[in-house]
């Protein structure tokens, strides 16, 4: 049995880790451009964190307030370099999403029913990711490092919905949870496999 203190310790350290998953996206898209980078996957994840904002309010929670909260503003960034502007029918496609699988199920069947929605949505944000790694030896655009941080922060999180009895949440983070575990891991066998290669290749140069 986790205690309340232990509870909310796990729900910051969550938190921290979200920030510091969501800086490195940020950097990367600083650094190297946005290439690669989703517009429907960045808006979805932007109109997902004010849902969980909202959910966290009514459940009294402040770590899943500020887990999004905190990252709000990096994300908007992100989107900013990402010029939704450019092509609205790509926002129109996620809010669409985002409407189908969290809003319309949370008015129906009320906040609980949302939240099981928002994992279907989180997991689909991560299943054309995932589908490409499969298919493909080319992981060069996918941190590896990145989507681990992503899997430790999913971890924390599902610790800390148990330990606050908010079950719904627990479900919804454990599906994309289980897609970050995934994607790390394939993203780390294809570096290596690119890493081998190169090694070879060097070798039979000489």
């Amino acid at each position: 049995m986790i205690s309340h203190a232990s509870t909310a310790t796990i729900g910051w350290a969550a938190v921290a880790v979200g920030l510091v998953s969501t800086w490195s996206q940020w950097r990367r898209v600083s650094d190297d451009g946005v290439e690669g980078v989703s517009l429907a996957t960045w808006s979805l994840f932007s109109m997902m964190g004010g849902f969980w904002i909202a959910y966290g309010l009514v459940a009294r929670s402040w770590p899943v307030v500020l887990g999004s909260l905190v990252v709000l503003p990096i994300q908007g960034a992100i989107l900013v370099r990402l010029s939704p502007w450019r092509n609205v029918r790509t926002l129109g496609y996620s809010f669409t999403i985002f409407t189908a699988t969290c809003l319309v199920p949370a008015l129906i069947g009320g906040w609980s029913a949302g939240v099981y929605g928002i994992g279907v949505t989180m997991s689909l944000t991560r299943l054309p990711q995932l589908i490409e790694l499969i298919r493909t030896a080319e992981a060069t655009g996918v941190s590896a490092s990145s989507w681990t941080l992503g899997a430790v922060g999913s971890v924390l999180w599902v610790t800390f919905y148990a330990g606050d009895h908010l079950w719904a949440a627990l479900v919804a983070t454990s599906a994309a949870g289980i897609a970050n575990v995934a994607i790390a891991a394939l993203a780390t066998w294809r570096h290596r496999q690119l890493r081998r290669s190169i090694i070879r290749d060097e070798v039979f140069a000489y």
